[in-house]
């Protein structure tokens, strides 16, 4: 029988290991994609808007 040395403890992670880099992280992630690209658009659209309504002149 193998001794699969189960003793409950983790194993450490390897250091050889690469690192997945953060925009792929955040590429892989389709509901951080979703929220992203709600919100980016709804933003940007409100400081338009908000930037529209102080140019316009004030009514004499």
């Amino acid at each position: 029988m193998p001794d699969n040395n189960n003793t409950g403890e983790e194993q450490s992670p390897d250091p050889d290991r690469e690192q997945i880099p953060l925009m792929q992280r955040v590429l892989d992630n389709p509901f951080l994609l979703l929220v992203l690209g709600i919100a980016m658009p709804t933003v940007l659209y409100i400081i338009w808007g908000i930037i529209e309504i102080t140019q316009i002149p004030i009514a004499d």
